[in-house]
């Protein structure tokens, strides 16, 4: 066996002998490197090999002290910029690595390596789009079978029909390929298709489970659909093999706070920016834990802190107009106005920046200028959203039909018969947030966060569980809510047994009851009767004009299409008081309503009923609400942390002359509010 004392024969031998060896044995590859710098001083693949090997040994500074001045005296090779990034990536200094990735793959486009990493840091500096770009290089880059290198292309140009088809014909013939498995999860994924991803990704893993970056797909994929305690472990075993992971990491502090272990998430964001402090959208996510942890000038710290790094970043803007009690100063509104007068803006800053200026206008009652930032920002967020009034509707109509006095006496005695749950529904923005915290106060009720479960199970029950969307109008009509009708009593049994055992891990304390504040569940309060006819439902319910517009100026992360039109809008309220008035026809008592009016005028009493409905004896500290230190991670998180306020209930009045689809929209239910108007489906211009 050579050795590095022993004579080489030519260069070439010498300097490939020693690169196998950089890997198994990297010693002895920096000790061959070595002896071939003695023989040939400056030899450029021999110093190369000698900062790899140290790098690989872990001791990043000498990797460092010898690749940096290799990188600068050689800055057209791609091999040594690469090398660069990487070490400068493990060294934690993250912005430095990108530049040389992004330099070695502009250098030499089909290094699949500098592709793959450079997708991760772009990844954990927040940049999704930018990472997509470069998995798809990487995927380009990796295989050089010409149908999987057309996809990979039609993937960068974003041309995702021209992908998919690509790729679904190349798996006919190769349907083991985990490379083109994982492209196609990636189109899925484009197309919020997520039950299809995941499939797609667990059969990528099935076939290859060292296959890393496929996992982090299906970890994020699993995210997407609040399958949050799904996707937890496969962070975590990401995490065995790289616990530095900045990416990694990241996944797993939003995870963490979605499962409500807000210390926890907190603690590994502190990691990962003490070690990775350039991130803007990481600090912004950072500010968004801290903001639900009730630690609100650390948030405004975050969200500041992210807008030095990136003064662009529209959604560090509008986290600071969510607080809704933070108010902007004059260099913010300046700085707001030069952002949307910029050509080169992005669409996703754009629309945060036209609401975030729209609530500094707002608080400045220049309603006027106001309302035309979100209208602005409103469009725009429209143009990326599906959304039909019609469907919801024809969804409503179904409901009617199927839902009678009959339907559910035939059925009385099903279902699960646990009493923990008080689901609370409505409309958003409704004061629903109120009343979680007021109940979340008394001793024997434990507050959560909104839960996913409700909309999942009737997803699920849909053809296939292959609905993306929790908004109504994206089930498979066919099939929910008519599939109810062909469940035994066993089954609702199971179904409500397995909505417990899914939220078990929301529950933190022993307390006998807890929350699921979901307004939108008010969409599935018949499955909700059905599955735990011992549940508590309260329907949360505010004035029509203040609700609505409360909506239309609210920007959501994620669903809520209805939102982003005042006709939309409209009929979306009128629908839900008609949905919400058959539920009180064929089942009288069952739902629990609170007008959110009465509630600010004679808080106690209201209290007082609602801990009635619940069984629950009344409790001094259900009126000192705002003093409940509990993590709250709606848009009112700041607001229930002070005593109720009158101020705000007329505040929709300032916009009445703008409102006027809206009203038309609505129609008798605002003239009759807080009564419910006579309905007569057969007057409606849509079909069921």
């Amino acid at each position: 066996m050579s050795t590095a004392t022993e004579p080489v024969g030519t260069l070439d031998v010498a300097l490939a002998h020693a690169s196998r060896l950089l890997h198994s044995q990297p010693a002895l590859a920096y000790e061959q490197a070595s002896e071939i710098l003695k023989v040939v001083p400056g030899n450029p693949p021999a110093r190369l090999i000698r900062g790899v090997a140290r790098r690989v040994e872990g001791a990043l500074g000498e990797a460092l002290a010898l690749l940096e001045p290799l990188a600068r005296e050689q800055p057209r090779w791609a091999a040594a910029q690469l090398e660069l990034g990487i070490a400068l990536g493990e060294a934690g200094r993250a912005p430095e690595a990108v530049a040389a990735l992004r330099r070695a793959t502009e250098l030499k486009s089909d290094l699949p390596d500098a592709w793959r990493i450079l997708a991760d840091y772009l990844d954990a500096g927040g940049d999704p789009a930018g990472a997509d770009d470069a998995r798809a290089q990487y995927l380009k880059a990796a295989n050089r079978d010409p149908r999987l290198m057309a996809a990979a292309a039609a993937l960068v140009e974003n041309k995702v029909p021209e992908a998919e088809a690509l790729l679904r014909a190349h798996l006919r013939q190769h349907e083991t390929d985990v490379a083109a498995l994982r492209m196609l999860a990636e189109v899925a994924a484009r197309l919020r298709r997520y039950p299809d991803a995941q499939a797609l990704l667990e059969r990528c893993l099935e076939l290859a489970p060292s296959f890393d970056a496929a996992r982090h797909n299906y970890a994020v994929v699993l995210f997407r659909q609040m399958k949050v305690e799904q996707a937890l472990p496969e962070v975590e075993r990401l995490l065995a093999k790289e616990p530095r992971h900045p990416g990694y990491r990241s996944l797993q502090a939003a995870l963490l706070a979605h499962l409500g272990d807000y210390t926890e998430s907190i603690e590994v964001y502190d990691t990962v920016l003490r070690e990775h402090p350039d991130q803007p959208r990481v600090w912004t996510s950072y500010g968004h834990a801290l903001k639900t942890a009730n630690r609100t000038a650390d948030s405004i710290a975050a969200y500041r802190r992210a807008l030095s790094l990136q003064p662009t970043l529209g959604e560090a803007y509008w986290s600071l107009a969510n607080l809704k009690t933070f108010r902007f100063g004059d260099q913010d509104v300046a700085a707001m106005r030069a952002a949307l007068a910029r050509s080169d803006l992005a669409a996703e800053d754009r629309l945060h920046f036209e609401y975030a200026l729209g609530k500094a206008l707002e608080d400045r009652a220049e309603y006027a200028q106001a309302f035309a930032h979100y209208d602005a920002g409103a469009a725009l967020r429209r143009e990326t959203v599906g959304y039909s009034a019609d469907e919801t509707t024809r969804y409503l109509r179904r409901c009617q039909r199927l839902f009678t006095a009959e339907f559910f006496a035939d059925r009385a005695g099903s279902g699960a018969p646990g009493r923990d749950p008080i689901f609370i529904v409505g409309m958003p923005r409704s004061g629903s947030t109120l009343l979680e915290q007021i109940l979340a106060s008394h001793p024997l009720v434990e507050g959560t966060m909104e839960l996913p479960d409700i909309g999942r199970l009737a997803r699920e029950l849909t053809q296939g569980g292959a609905v993306a969307a929790a908004d109504p109008d994206e089930f498979e009509e066919r099939r929910y809510p008519a599939v109810l009708a062909e469940l035994p009593p066993a089954r609702l049994r199971e179904l409500g047994e397995q909505y417990l055992e899914r939220t078990r891990v929301q529950r933190k304390s022993a307390a006998p009851f807890f929350i699921d504040k979901m307004p939108n569940n008010f969409l599935q309060v018949g499955l909700i009767h059905l599955i735990l006819p011992n549940a508590r439902i309260i329907d949360a319910r505010r004035h029509p004009l203040g609700c609505c517009f409360s909506n239309f100026k609210q920007h959501y992360a994620r669903g809520q299409n209805f939102s982003y039109s005042l006709d939309d809008i409209g009929r979306y309220y009128r629908d839900y008081v008609e949905l919400m008035a058959h539920v009180d026809a064929v089942l009288p008592g069952r739902v629990h309503r609170v007008i959110y009016e009465r509630m600010i005028e004679d808080t106690e009493s209201e209290v007082r009923r609602l801990l009635d409905y619940c069984g629950l004896p009344f409790d001094e500290r259900c009126l000192r609400f705002y003093e409940n230190e509990r993590a709250v991670r709606t848009a009112s998180s700041e607001q229930v942390r002070r005593p109720i306020y009158r101020e705000g209930v007329d505040h929709w009045k300032h916009f009445e002359p703008w409102l006027g689809p809206l009203k038309a929209a609505l129609g008798p239910v605002l003239e009759a509010y807080p009564a419910v108007p006579v309905f007569d489906a057969a007057l409606d211009s849509v079909s069921g």
